[in-house]
């Protein structure tokens, strides 16, 4: 074991946007400060070196909406120059905060934000079969409209109204990894791969070009934490606990499972598709991998899952 372990922590979207709130700077950057006094305390331990990732998707969608309110103006912005808009907007948060934080305890304090690529397969199935809804909602008219006149797939969504759907390609490498290993082994804190990072495919001249797509941002923090050899995955969301038979009468939370266990409860269907499922998937691959071990739980019970205290440990 090293010295000090690596820890990978994956802010869930709640900790900068509450449901319901507007989103303006100020409501976020609150649910931040709040985010990094418990970021603070595991680093007060002085038993980690930790890279932090995050969740933007109403960021994203509050971006595509101001450029579609002002397309009459200027161009609208490809998905993926959004995503990297959003991952320095919300890493600069994060990062002046944490280190306002630890300053004040009297900690090291070097923090930095990687705008992170992460490659994805160009011959992904995902890229047929578009089911990322994003952006604001239109209706039928228009989602028409713009289907034909920019290609877009639209989808009935939440009978709310219609939507653009993108690809979710599987993340298959972080191009930063050097990097931020670097970092790690010269003492920062390093914020990267916000909101599932940047999705970009690799050419035949071997050069990136970033596509528009969504990655799921679980899928991609497991894919980093393995890239990045670290030693403890720490997903954060909105329970304490992965739940069997979630939102039933006979409910049941779970303290500690097997890889094993883990799987058999996937193929048993006990985890929601677009919320606990790619939490427990990635911590399934990143224990197959050779992590030591996956914890899910909230945000405000961090320490005490570190602790075996709180939370879901998922263990080989």
């Amino acid at each position: 074991m090293r010295e000090e372990e690596i820890i990978v922590v994956a802010l869930g979207g709640n900790a900068i946007l509450q449901p319901g709130q507007p989103g303006t700077v100020e409501e976020q950057l609150e649910n931040v400060d709040i985010a990094c006094r418990h970021l603070t305390e595991i680093m007060s331990t002085g038993k980690y070196k930790m890279v932090i990732t995050h969740g933007n998707g109403p960021q994203v969608g509050n971006l595509l909406l101001a450029s579609e309110a002002a397309g009459h103006i200027i161009p609208p912005i490809p998905l993926d120059v959004c995503g990297a808009a959003t991952q320095g907007m919300m890493g600069y948060m994060i990062q002046q905060t944490l280190a306002n934080h630890l300053r004040a305890a009297g900690l090291r304090h070097y923090i930095t934000t990687v705008v992170t690529q992460v490659i994805v397969d160009k011959n992904d199935p995902a890229f047929k079969r578009p089911t990322k809804p994003i952006g604001p909602f239109y209706d039928f008219a228009e989602g028409e409209r713009l289907h034909w006149e920019r290609g877009w797939e639209v989808i009935e969504d939440s009978k709310r109204g219609y939507r653009r759907v993108v690809p979710s390609p599987k993340p298959l490498a972080i191009q930063e990894t050097r990097i931020i290993r670097n970092m790690l082994d010269n003492g920062e804190i390093v914020i990267a791969v916000g909101g599932g990072g940047i999705p970009v495919v690799r050419e035949k001249d071997k050069s990136l070009r970033g596509i528009e797509a969504v990655i799921d941002k679980d899928l991609a923090v497991g894919r980093l934490a393995e890239d990045i050899d670290a030693d403890i995955l720490m997903v954060l969301t909105d329970v304490e606990q992965v739940m069997l038979n979630y939102g039933e009468v006979d409910e049941v939370g779970i303290n500690r499972m097997t890889v094993d266990e883990a799987e058999n409860y996937l193929k048993e269907g006990h985890f929601g598709e677009g919320s606990m499922k790619p939490k427990v998937e990635a911590g399934i691959s990143f224990v197959k991998a050779g992590g030591e071990k996956t914890i899910i739980t909230a945000l405000n019970k961090a320490v005490e899952a570190l602790e075996g205290k709180a939370g879901t440990i998922i263990i080989a």
